[in-house]
């Protein structure tokens, strides 16, 4: 699908799909519960629905009595197939294949696109010393896993994902023994906080020591849980610094507000998702924010080039780099060492595509990426020719930014691929022309 956006302005309020990565740790949960847990203020996207597919496969009962609600009826693992669809989803794959290594019975995880690339050794050995027979296709899926997984003590390298992490701290508790995992080089600490949070909320305990030590306690049991999701960051990220940087025409461009801004709601202001942290960039940024219990609103203002670390939170970057494009000077995103297995290879991505938009993208520096802005009053994208086709690299993320980019664009952008944004946020096209057309 190509999405053609006129430059432009945004304007008005939406609400952002509920975070996915809390989603699929609460159905994952309570595939484990036994008893039926409530999740209610889910909005579908595809990696949610993989999670629910998954859960149903490995022997949970979902009904979804109401929108956005979803009763799951757990108790643990009764699979009713021995392979798992995950679809493109790289948290999915790295949480369920741990929770599949609990049975005796091979289960094999598998699935489809940009997933049958990306890196999966991380997990080989690990579960091996768990106890769990493994084939593996060089390092990537499809996986076949037999366990029982027994617990024990373990090692693992948690510099490329937190997300295999998060898969054994969410499986180990019903492994028989106890179980010590100690991790090097751990990226994403906000995402294991997320875990802990979400086990925490089903009654299963693990403790660590400074990130680097986990203990967790085996022959746990998990308990049904009654919650509702809260509203996605990354979700939302794009839309914020969309509202920082739209600028109305004839704006006085000297630091007063040129546009109404975007308003998003149901954001927790104090949310353990790594990607709260859009607001930190934003305020180094110079854009005008506004928060009010779970609600910001972020509107336009000249923006200056700014620092920023996003190692901690890589989904960020595409954002960040929208934001970058529409300060005055070179900015700094340290991190994209983060970046190379993602749906694409993300640094090269951006660096790729916003070149089109006329934007320098530095990335000669290791882990180090440099943009330099236009000034924050629009326009400030060159169009030879007098139109820009973009590639979105099948990047749910990539289309995202590239949207927000645009509208500062002389001439209309085409955007190709632009459906992989289903994979986190299925309605992002229909908030987008909303906010283009309420100005």
């Amino acid at each position: 699908m190509d999405k053609i956006i006129i430059p432009g302005v945004v304007e008005g309020e939406v609400d952002p799909p509920s975070s996915k990565s809390y989603a699929q740790r609460a159905i994952a949960a309570a595939l484990l519960a036994d008893g039926t847990s409530v999740l209610s203020g889910i909005e579908m996207c595809d990696d949610t629905a993989a999670a629910l597919r998954v859960v149903q496969t490995l022997g949970a009962k979902v009904e979804n009595p109401s929108p956005g609600t979803f009763a799951i009826m757990g108790g643990g693992l009764d699979p009713k197939s021995y392979t798992l669809d995950i679809g493109e989803s790289g948290l999915s794959t790295r949480l369920f294949t741990p929770i599949a290594a609990l049975s005796p019975t091979p289960i094999t995880i598998t699935g489809h696109g940009s997933i049958l690339k990306r890196p999966m050794d991380m997990m080989l050995a690990p579960l091996r010393r768990l106890g769990v027979e493994v084939v593996d296709k060089k390092g990537h899926l499809p996986i076949t896993v037999r366990g029982p997984m027994r617990g024990g003590e373990v090692e693992i390298d948690g510099s490329v994902s937190s997300q295999f992490l998060t898969g054994l701290l969410v499986a180990l508790p019903l492994a028989t023994n106890d179980t010590t995992v100690r991790v090097k080089n751990l990226k994403s600490i906000p995402y294991i906080d997320m875990t802990i949070d979400m086990m925490d909320r089903f009654g299963v305990d693990v403790d660590h020591r400074d990130y680097e030590e986990f203990y967790i306690p085996g022959s746990q049991s998990y308990t049904p849980a009654t919650l509702t999701i809260e509203g996605d960051w990354s979700a939302a990220s794009c839309l914020l610094v969309a509202g920082a940087t739209s600028s109305r025409a004839g704006g006085n461009g000297h630091g007063g507000l040129s546009c109404a801004g975007v308003t998003v709601k149901n954001l927790n202001p104090v949310s353990l998702q790594a990607d709260v942290a859009i607001v930190e960039a934003l305020s180094r940024a110079g854009a005008h924010i506004e928060q009010a219990g779970n609600t910001i609103t972020v509107s336009h203002r000249e923006l200056r080039a700014f620092s920023f670390d996003a190692t901690d939170c890589p989904d960020l970057f595409p954002a960040l780099a929208a934001l970058a494009a529409s300060c005055e000077g070179i900015s700094t995103i340290i991190g994209t060492s983060r970046l190379a297995h993602k749906e694409s290879d993300r640094a090269e991505a951006i660096r790729s595509e916003y070149g089109r938009l006329g934007i320098e993208v530095d990335l000669s520096e290791p882990d180090t990426m440099r943009i330099s802005g236009g000034n924050a009053h629009g326009d400030i994208i060159s169009s030879p020719g007098g139109g820009i086709v973009v590639n979105s690299h099948d990047d749910h993320r990539m289309a995202m930014s590239l949207a927000v980019a645009a509208l500062n664009a002389s001439s209309p952008v085409t955007i190709r691929g632009a459906e992989c944004v289903s994979k986190s946020y299925s309605d992002f096209w229909a908030d987008f022309d909303n906010l283009t057309a309420a100005k």
